[in-house]
């Protein structure tokens, strides 16, 4: 293994191994780990022609002390079966998955960047359905597999603001749909504004509820947060917005700096009224929004990340590499 640590991004490449649970005649089996990373379907399996795959994305970071600790594998436990129930996949039992990731990482311990590369272990949990059929019905037999990437920093050279477009056009989730969870359909269904986005010189979309198209849902790969003029932390709250796990543990490191948190629906037309606006999720925490451009309109949030955001991003940095105490226990160490 010869990897500069310095030069990851966030992108694929192979490690050790991979671990793979089967679900079969209304039981898991005990997992296995491989070292090859292709997999063997039928052309008729479920997953490729109706849909059933959700996924996951979580981290290990090799911390301060040197010991590697998984941050809150818990939550994206319960969000996979969340999932699950949704889309009539099997659960997976809490401690199965607390068990695969331990597993998983424990086996790929040296694909762990080094404390003070900025890097982690990126933590990829996929679930699918395999089961050959043509008619319309949930599988019988599923594959759960955990792949784990070293991934570096997701700025490199300091965090830079980037810009967004509102898609008032297109949706990426329908009313009652599927945007609450976490499967891969809805990822597929923002691509295309994404590309929209990209042509008119924005790196992300950003998507309006889906009934209305009055108030803010979220961007095409994270959740948004926005401060306010009096330095409030508002987040959307509606039933097409996936519940991020990194939005969640911002707006509790929000409160413990003593801002008020508001999870609510929030007017596009409150747009003209934050002072910072952020995208937050797994891969990067926080990516600060610069502008963000609406029809004929662009609201304007400044060429570099504003003070909040930069002290929930160190603060929430910090818990994860333990440099600043872990409050909650949301760090699990192998």
């Amino acid at each position: 293994m010869n990897i500069e640590w310095e030069k990851l991004g966030f992108e694929f490449r192979p490690t050790k191994s991979n671990i793979r649970y089967v679900y079969d005649d209304g039981k898991w089996d005990d997992g296995k780990l491989y070292t090859t990373y292709d997999i063997t379907l039928s052309v008729a399996s479920n997953c490729l022609h109706y849909g059933q795959a959700a996924f996951e994305g979580l981290k290990a970071f090799r911390c301060k002390d040197g010991k590697v600790r998984v941050f809150r594998p818990e939550e994206n436990a319960k969000r996979l079966n969340s999932t699950c129930r949704h889309i009539l996949m099997p659960e997976v039992p809490e401690a199965l998955f607390l068990d695969a990731v331990k597993r998983v990482v424990r086996d790929n311990i040296d694909y762990v960047p080094p404390y003070g590369t900025g890097g982690s272990l990126y933590i990829r949990p996929v679930m699918i359905g395999t089961t050959p059929q043509i008619g319309i019905s949930s599988s019988r037999r599923y594959e759960l597999i955990l792949l784990v990437v070293p991934v570096g920093p997701y700025y490199k050279g300091g965090i830079k603001p980037v810009n967004a477009m509102i898609s008032d056009d297109m949706d990426r989730a329908a009313p009652h749909g599927t945007g609450h969870i976490k499967i891969a359909g809805n990822y597929a269904a923002s691509l295309y504004p994404s590309k929209v986005a990209k042509e008119h010189g924005c790196q992300v979309a950003l998507f309006l509820d889906p009934k209305t198209h009055e108030f803010i849902d979220e961007f095409g790969t994270s959740n948004f947060l926005a401060i306010t003029k009096d330095g409030k932390y508002v987040t959307p709250k509606s039933a097409s917005v996936l519940p991020s796990v990194t939005n969640k543990s911002l707006m509790q490191l929000a409160a413990d700096l003593g801002m008020p948190v508001e999870q609510r629906r929030i007017n596009k037309a409150e747009l003209a009224d934050f002072t910072e606006v952020g995208a937050c999720g797994t891969a990067v925490v926080i990516t600060p929004i610069g502008k963000i451009f609406y029809r004929d309109q662009v609201f304007d949030y400044g060429d570099t990340i504003g003070p909040v955001l930069k002290k929930l991003y160190e603060v929430m940095t910090g818990t994860q590499y333990g440099e600043l105490p872990d409050r909650y226990g949301w760090l699990m160490e192998l």
